[in-house]
């Protein structure tokens, strides 16, 4: 069977049962950072809308900006993939399958950086896109070099728009899809920091705050990825071979917060997608983060550990759906200031969503990162709940001490990090430095200082856990159930008590 590339797409007609993207050939418009399953279920299929309705007209240079990701596969295929998406719609089951054509490839940065730049001075370039997980946007200090890519994720960027300021190029729009709050200011930041620490001039600092425009953003699709199981058969259907095929819900929401002239040069909306341009992003990101983002965090760790696979396995389940809907109608709800109604919509609406039987959506890859993404989407919840009640929620505290199980790891030969559950060794996936010191902590204390010592730790929470009345007892507590009753048992008892 024939590997998926531009020639074979070019003998391929849209159906019913398959839509194909334009095949014409457009200048680059758009960098990406960020090759994963998210962005090219989400950003790239709506640009790849877009061209196939004439009014956007542009292609998208995907940059692969750690060591390791997919750069390699998507040149294979000439940037080419097939997205599936697939759900409920009015009661019955939809599917709709889409070849995206509007990614020219994925360039490396440690080792052809000199191919990103090339990119960012383009004259035809105009967006930066990017999601590199809630701990892409940071600062760390460290030298300027260039001609070689940067640590950081803004640190690239601002190594990147240095050089295209020297070459006396317009300023890009910059549109973030990390999901943490003013992603977009945050990101511009870091990146004048960057520019300060490395003196690079007054005037390239007003480049940056004049010539370039940075968006906040809220972004919404469940994205599964790749149907490992389902795949061959998938192949077999569509008559070619497709490694990189990607699955994602129909439901998408994309919320960008800024002036909405620019809107005209992303015609998102006015290709009828669900695109919200507003001056105030906010009630929307703390709906959508608490309740779906903070739903998966809360839940998917205890319930990989007691042998669940899948989001829809998980939320069907007796226990562990009781579960999952006590956090959110009972924790999460009275957190978030608005109408009882709207949120109880909302919240029912998530677990309609978590109950999709096609979503393929596998507990171990919500797990990557798990410690940003517990700061970002569960404690703020937690904390809130805290002060409008006086108590610790229940269920948001216990899924902390799950979370701390689950990275009971120990390292393996390659650097990588494993744990180990009834159904054998699972990956744990975060910053190696944070892996390492938990193991180190189950390595040398008891639960109750193995907790105390995890919590402390600023850098992970950005904040010191112990100071929050009660967390640290509780989540011992927690803990020790999990040690000792296993992950079952702890959320029978949690949920009794």
């Amino acid at each position: 069977m024939q590997t998926l590339n531009r020639t074979l797409v070019k003998e391929l007609k849209s159906s019913s049962d398959l839509a194909v993207g334009s095949k014409q050939e457009y200048p680059v418009k758009v960098m990406q950072f960020g090759e994963g399953n998210f962005m090219r279920a989400f950003i790239d299929w709506m640009i790849d809308v877009c061209n196939q309705e004439g009014k956007f007209n542009g292609m998208v240079q995907m940059v692969q900006p750690l060591h390791s990701g997919l750069a390699d596969m998507i040149n294979a295929q000439d940037g080419l993939y097939t997205l599936i998406l697939r759900g409920m719609e009015n009661g019955k089951a939809a599917e709709y399958k889409r070849v995206i054509t509007c990614v020219k490839g994925c360039l490396k940065v440690t080792s052809e950086w000199d191919k990103v730049i090339a990119t960012v001075v383009g004259k035809d370039l105009r967006f930066v896109f990017s999601n590199t997980t809630e701990s892409g946007i940071e600062f760390k200090s460290e030298t300027y070099t260039p001609g070689q890519s940067q640590q950081t994720f803004p640190a690239k960027i601002t190594s990147l728009l240095f050089e295209r300021f020297k070459a006396k190029q317009p300023g890009l729009i910059f549109i973030p899809c990390e999901l943490i709050d003013k992603n977009g200011a945050t990101l511009k930041k870091y990146i004048l920091q960057y520019a300060q620490e490395w003196q690079l001039g007054q005037a390239f600092v007003d480049y940056i705050n004049n010539d370039n425009v940075f968006f906040n953003t809220l972004v919404d699709r469940i994205v599964a990825g790749y149907p490992k199981g389902e795949a061959a058969a998938y192949c077999a259907k569509l008559g070619y071979q497709d490694n990189l095929l990607d699955c994602g819900e129909i439901f998408h929401l994309f919320v960008i917060e800024g002036d909405s002239k620019y809107a005209a040069e992303l015609p998102f909306a006015e290709a009828g997608l669900n695109v919200v341009w507003t001056d105030n992003q906010t009630p929307y990101r703390s709906r959508k983060v608490r309740f779906l983002n903070g739903g998966h965090t809360s839940s998917v760790l205890a319930a990989y550990l007691a042998g669940f696979d899948l989001v829809d396995q998980m939320t069907s389940d007796a226990l562990f759906g009781s579960y999952l809907k006590r956090a959110l109608l009972e924790e999460v709800f009275p957190t978030i200031p608005l109408p009882d109604a709207d949120k109880k919509a909302f919240a029912e609406s998530i677990i309609d969503r978590f109950l999709n039987p096609f979503a393929n959506h596998q507990l171990i890859s919500i797990s990557l990162n798990s410690i940003s993404k517990w700061q970002v989407r569960v404690l703020p919840s937690l904390l809130d709940y805290q002060q409008i009640t006086g108590d610790l929620p229940k269920i948001l505290t216990f899924s902390l001490a799950a979370l701390i199980a689950f990275y009971d790891a120990k390292a393996n030969a390659d650097g990588s990090f494993s744990g180990n559950r009834a159904k054998g060794a699972y990956p744990v996936a975060d910053d190696a430095a944070k892996i390492a010191y938990i193991a180190e902590c189950y390595q040398k204390y008891d639960t109750a200082k193995l907790v105390e010592a995890v919590l402390g730790r600023e850098d992970f929470w950005g904040k010191n856990l112990n100071l929050v009345a009660g967390l640290t007892e509780a989540v011992t507590g927690h803990l020790t159930d999990i040690q000792t009753l296993g992950m079952t048992g702890a959320v029978q008892k949690l949920l009794k008590d």
